[in-house]
């Protein structure tokens, strides 16, 4: 069989391999367009360019597949089937009937739940348990397609970040992809339509979403802090800079005589900690936090060089 494969991120060159180790015959790897970085801002490849690039296989980069010439660069490549697993872009119409079997998405989710771009950090700020991972043939509608095959995740949305979790639902829809490709190929799969009222909907996520408000409970900001890595990260400002809260944990969920003397985003210290905050409810405790243009450090690193912020009000 002909397949094309379309991704992106680190995460998802394990799909990528795993097709390949099956042996199939993989025509094209699709992938984001080359981006600058660095302060060269030098072109850097996708983590599934260079992968790609690695095994001798043949990479496309359109800035879009709604283009008519990307569109017959991919007719010309014969795909039988196409596999999308992070892709970063739709895929119009046209695309999603060009291959006879179809076009396969691997959604970090258990649909119908969480549909739309940001399925983990939702997970995490809801505790939803148990989260999972869903292989689905893809529609015009956004996560709207028929499952295929969908598997359970317990106890990752009460400590991992979005960045932990994500990769771990990706393991498991390479080998949930891995399994159903044969059976899907040869017609032994029936898709199962989604039920669409259970759905729920997600929102992309914005810079915004990261600045702390200390007015919440030290459980939501924890939360938050885990939902938003690596990116908007949970951050405030001090001394006219962003500080990044790279991570932290809840010290104290109930709202004790220490808050009665401090007002929301009052920095402190205590026992057990040399870092917290004190917040609508209970105490966030710093792990680790990241002053703009410097390296991130540990609380006590932090304090060497300002010690000065232990007593300061941060921002809501």
């Amino acid at each position: 069989m002909r397949i094309v494969f379309m991704g992106s991120p680190s995460y998802v060159v394990g799909v990528l391999e795993a097709i390949l180790t099956l042996g199939h015959n993989v025509v094209g790897v699709y992938t984001q367009p080359d981006k600058p970085s660095g302060r060269g801002r030098s072109a850097l490849p996708t983590p599934v360019k260079s992968y790609a690039l690695s095994r001798d296989l043949q990479v496309f980069q359109p800035p879009s597949l709604r283009a008519v010439e990307a569109q017959q660069d991919l007719a010309l490549l014969e795909p039988d089937l196409v596999v999308v697993a992070a892709y970063g872009k739709l895929l119009p119409t046209s695309v999603l009937e060009l291959p006879p079997h179809g076009c396969l998405n691997i959604h970090p989710s258990l649909l119908p739940k969480f549909r739309g771009p940001s399925p983990v950090a939702s997970a995490i700020l809801e505790e939803e348990e148990p989260t999972g991972a869903t292989v689905m043939l893809l529609d015009e509608g956004m996560d709207t397609g028929p499952i295929l095959a969908a598997r359970e995740l317990w106890g990752w949305t009460s400590s991992a970040t979005a960045q932990q979790l994500t990769e771990k639902l990706f393991e498991l829809g390479a080998e949930m992809m891995a399994a159903v490709l044969a059976d899907w190929l040869d017609g032994a799969i029936a898709p199962q339509a989604q039920d669409n009222a259970g759905a729920t909907s997600t929102r992309k996520l914005e810079k915004t979403d990261g600045a702390a408000d200390w007015t919440l409970s030290a459980r939501e900001l924890e939360k938050r802090c885990r939902a938003f890595t690596p990116w908007p990260g949970l951050y405030t400002t001090w001394g006219g800079k962003t500080l990044k809260v790279l991570s932290a944990q809840v010290v104290d969920d109930i709202k004790g005589p220490e808050q009665s003397e401090n007002r929301h985003g009052t920095v402190g210290s205590g026992p057990g900690f040399d870092i917290g905050v004190a917040t609508g409810r209970g105490v966030l405790a710093i792990s680790s936090l990241q002053m703009e243009g410097k390296r991130a450090v540990s609380p006590r690193e932090f304090l060497q060089g300002y010690p000065e912020f232990v007593g300061s009000v941060l921002p809501s």
